[in-house]
């Protein structure tokens, strides 16, 4: 197992390192913004071979490369839910000029749409799974919803503007 070091930085957001088999560090800061810069870097102690070698990427990057090195237990866990027909999970981050910042998750049932839930929200490095309907939304947040593609879209839909999408035919981001 590899030793994975977890470093605070304020204002930025996260850093992630850990030492190869081979000596060299690796390194990723995931920002607050949801961007992320992979970093490579050589021991300070090594000044023969002091190299610093830096890329940033975007969150689709980012989640692209995390895919392709193998992704997490739990992206592995979800893809394989997501293969079973009619069943959609997507996420919504929410954004300052979304509808739901500052509001509570509500009851999408009671709004008329059933068969799609919110299965939790991530704050920050803090999941909170299945808040109920007071559970207050800010931006920063990420839902994690679960239902029908259609019912997950339209659920989405709602977040950004605060009502149903008039259109059967809204599909959710990245589908």
């Amino acid at each position: 197992m590899v030793d994975v070091r977890r470093v605070k930085l304020p204002g930025v957001g996260i850093l992630h390192t850990f030492v190869t088999d081979d000596g060299g560090k690796v390194g990723v800061i995931t920002h607050r913004s949801g961007s992320s810069d992979l970093i490579s870097f050589a021991d300070a102690d090594d000044k023969d071979h002091a190299r610093k070698v830096s890329l940033r990427l975007d969150e689709d990057e980012a989640h692209t490369l995390a895919e392709l090195l193998g992704g997490t237990r739990i992206t592995e866990s979800l893809s394989g839910l997501d293969q079973i027909p009619g069943l959609s999970i997507d996420w919504f981050h929410v954004d300052y000029d979304d509808h739901i910042a500052g509001q509570p998750l509500g009851d999408m049932t009671a709004r008329g749409l059933a068969g799609v839930t919110v299965v939790a929200v991530v704050r920050g490095e803090v999941a909170n799974p299945a808040p109920d309907s007071q559970f207050k939304v800010f931006p920063g947040d990420t839902l994690v919803l679960a239902g029908a593609p259609e019912k997950v879209a339209k659920a989405f839909h709602f977040y950004r503007a605060g009502e149903f999408a008039k259109s059967e035919a809204v599909a959710p981001p990245g589908r």
